[in-house]
């Protein structure tokens, strides 16, 4: 069992190592929009869930290997915001420790789904589907709305000025992702799936929305779970 979490561990090393470089090499000889790379960023972490899902034998080592992840991770990355000036403009950081922060909170938020969607339930497919539901969803509507969003939504509980377009963005893009997933995996024709996909992405969307401080890298994909789950039982799939 160690070898075997060993195996999958090195390949996540080796999947983060080819991906950072080739992104920040990019930054270096390509001029690209910050909030561009910063999806990159973004994606590149999305990329590493189906390592986490199907490159360990056991949920608990999956677990586990994002919990080691962080503690390996953290200290290099404070060590690294403590002696390099020019560590906070290369990751594009909006205000000092984001990167580090952030870290804990999208694996320890895998190492969440992945116990209950995969430890408990014994889905391991759902791990992504609650998890995608959040992460293409907001690159694009960060994307969009920096990009196209002329109407803002704001005041209650949003935190600044959201755009509408961005929402909508959202919404069509973790609609796409759920129904795709469900499709993958599930027994029942594609109007089957419609009515999950679509309220699971609307969920998300104005979770994101009243969300504050970024927080929405956790609350989303525990909102889409609350809503994915019970009715994926439902359906029967």
């Amino acid at each position: 069992m160690f070898i075997k979490f060993l195996i999958g561990f090195g390949i996540l090393i080796g999947y983060f190592i080819i991906c950072a470089s080739s992104a920040l090499l990019l930054r270096h000889f390509v001029e690209v929009p910050k909030e561009v790379f910063r999806k990159t960023l973004h994606l590149i972490l999305l990329g590493s869930l189906p390592i986490f899902v199907y490159a360990f034998p056991a949920w608990w080592m999956s677990a586990m290997a994002n919990i080691v992840f962080i503690v390996l991770a953290f200290p290099i990355l404070l060590f690294a915001e403590k002696h390099l000036a020019c560590y906070s403009e290369l990751l594009t950081e909006r205000k000092s420790g984001e990167i580090k922060n952030s870290l804990v909170i999208v694996f320890g938020m895998y190492a969440l789904i992945i116990g209950i969607c995969w430890g408990w339930l014994g889905e391991k497919w759902l791990v992504l589907a609650c998890v995608y539901a959040w992460g293409f969803g907001d690159a694009a509507a960060a994307l969009i709305g920096k990009k196209y969003g002329k109407h803002c939504l704001e005041g209650g509980y949003i935190e600044g000025c959201k755009s509408v377009e961005g929402t909508l963005a959202m919404f069509a893009v973790s609609f796409l992702s759920v129904i795709i997933i469900l499709l993958a995996n599930g027994k029942v024709a594609w109007y089957g799936y419609a009515p999950i996909a679509a309220l699971t992405a609307a969920v998300c969307a104005a979770v994101e929305l009243y969300t504050p401080n970024g927080m929405d890298t956790l609350t989303c994909p525990i909102a889409a779970a609350a809503v994915i789950l019970p009715l994926v039982h439902l359906w029967g799939i």
